[in-house]
């Protein structure tokens, strides 16, 4: 007998479930709910305390199962960690990213486990599902469909995605073995005009796999199917079948004649099942995780997973447009249509957007924005934090430092005579962007020249000659017409900043200095 003890927290529609299934696996040590009546009913039935929230997590359990709305799951898992408990919350982990987030990094602080109660990862028949397509028997995965549709429960704090299909995406991302790339989902609302009733979620992975999910609780009957395709043979795992019937396996195959496809059936095989409750294998798995400290099937970065997707489903559902799903984990983020050449570095949280070319041996830094129709290099370098808008070609020989801003459309070059016909590498002149610096929109940087700290290029300009820092620049050749500030605003004659009261004045040499440097705080108030 497991000497770990459990506390469900949640006593209604599902967690009554869980308290009977760990109350026949001897480790309930105390239930626990909001409604008073199903709490006492709970303790009454399996002969257990029933305590407030603050008393179970004073007590002396292992680990805390948390069946409560979904909305609550994020702040009673939080509560349930930091009072030194392992974690079980039913699906979703939370209704938000980045609780999830921060759960997923508490539990690994604390060296805790933290478990989403993803069921049908522990179901048989997924389980040999999972078997067989590791074996190679279906092949290459080229498509994943389920089905998970019924009459009701309707519910209001959530819609149909997120209550039927978090299940649904758990077993195809256990399938894939990865995140989609992209997310795109359509749905409608009859019976409340905020909330999916029907909802199609369609899945794109890096290696070609397909899936589409399809949920609904306005069904005439109930159905939940999973359809797995590959080059080799198909399954299907329809858990509303007998335990015989839930999962077999089609070695159909596709042969060509003549240029075109045609289908060649085999006859269907039962893969025998050994009958057993989902719920109750999930249950001890979650104890065996505690007494061998294992890490769960579904832990808390397996629910991460889930809920990125359903969040982009979501957002998706609303934008009516398809949904690029940024990887866990990333350190930088690229386009699906944009090229990041080999050879290149890029800093944690950079973004580079659609059409975008970052050449070989360019260097980024981090969190720099990189707009749509970006061209960078080769062996360019940019600092940190800049922002560059769309349709800019940063050519050899540019570098940009800290915080540089680049205006849509505007131009460096690299070579002062060009010719189409006549190789000039070798006359390449270097273009020197210092910190902070802003470049308007359609202004052209003529090569060979250094643009100062902090200086202001306006939209239009040609920049033929060295810029001063601080300086205002306009015109074609472009002109010094005024100084500007560090927080970018235009200095008039007493040379103090509107938004940030620093002073400035001319030295000897006719450039613009601080005067009385001030702290951040200051600035700001």
């Amino acid at each position: 007998m497991s000497k770990i003890k459990i506390s469900v927290v949640g006593c209604g529609y599902w967690g009554k479930n869980l308290v009977r299934n760990f109350s026949e696996l001897s480790v309930l040590a105390s239930v626990c709910d909001t409604k008073e009546e199903l709490a006492r009913s709970a303790a009454q039935t399996y002969k257990v305390p029933s305590l407030s929230l603050e008393q179970v997590l004073k007590s002396d359990v292992d680990g805390i199962v948390i069946a409560a709305p979904a909305i609550q799951h994020y702040e009673l898992a939080l509560k349930a960690l930091n009072a030194g408990k392992h974690v079980f919350v039913e699906k979703p982990l939370s209704l938000n990213v980045n609780e999830a987030k921060i759960l997923c990094d508490l539990s690994l602080h604390l060296n805790q486990h933290l478990m989403v109660g993803h069921l049908l990862q522990y179901h048989p028949a997924f389980l040999e599902l999972k078997k067989i397509i590791s074996k190679g028997i279906l092949g290459q995965l080229q498509y994943i469909y389920s089905n998970r549709l019924n009459l009701g429960k309707f519910r209001t704090e959530e819609n149909i995605l997120w209550s039927f299909a978090p299940h649904d995406i758990s077993m195809i991302l256990g399938l894939a073995g990865e995140l989609p790339e992209t997310v795109y989902a359509t749905g409608a609302c009859y019976l409340n005009p905020h909330i999916h009733d029907v909802t199609t979620t369609h899945l794109s992975f890096k290696n070609g796999l397909q899936s589409h999910i399809f949920v609904s609780w306005l069904h005439p009957y109930k159905e939940q199917k999973l359809v797995v395709v590959g080059d080799r043979g198909m399954a299907v795992f329809d858990d509303g079948l007998s335990w015989d019937e839930k999962l077999k396996l089609y070695p159909h195959q596709v042969s060509w004649i003549d240029g075109f496809p045609h289908p060649k059936k085999a006859d269907v095989i039962h893969i025998p099942l050994e009958p057993s409750e989902p719920l109750k294998l999930e249950c001890k798995h979650f104890i065996d995780s505690i007494e061998n400290n294992k890490k769960p099937i579904t832990d808390g970065l397996e629910g991460l997973h889930v809920l990125q997707v359903l969040e982009a489903a979501q957002q998706s559902l609303h934008s009516k447009k398809t949904v690029f799903l940024e990887k866990e984990n990333a350190p930088y983020f690229v386009h699906d249509t944009a090229i990041v050449d080999e050879g290149c570095q890029i800093g944690k949280g950079t973004k580079i957007w659609n059409l975008s070319h970052i050449l070989k041996g360019t260097i980024i830094g981090e969190d720099c924005i990189i707009g749509q129709n970006v061209m960078i290099g080769p062996d360019v370098i940019v600092g940190n934090r800049c922002k560059i808008q769309n349709n800019v070609s940063l050519y050899k020989g540019v570098t940009l430092e800290d915080g540089v801003f680049c205006g849509p459309s505007c131009v460096f070059t690299n070579v002062h005579n060009p010719r189409a016909e006549i190789e000039r590498k070798d006359e390449f002149r270097p273009t020197y962007v210092e910190r902070g610096v802003t470049i308007g929109a359609n202004a052209t940087i003529i090569c060979g020249h250094r643009l100062g700290a902090y200086s202001l290029v306006g939209a239009g300009a040609v920049i033929t000659k060295d810029v001063k820092p601080h300086a205002v620049m306009a015109g074609n050749p472009a002109r010094q017409i005024g100084w500007v500030s560090h927080a970018g605003e235009k200095l008039e004659d007493d040379l103090v900043c509107s938004r940030e009261r620093r002073s400035y004045c001319l030295n000897e040499f006719g450039d613009l200095i601080e005067i009385n440097p001030v702290t951040k705080y200051q600035r700001k108030s």
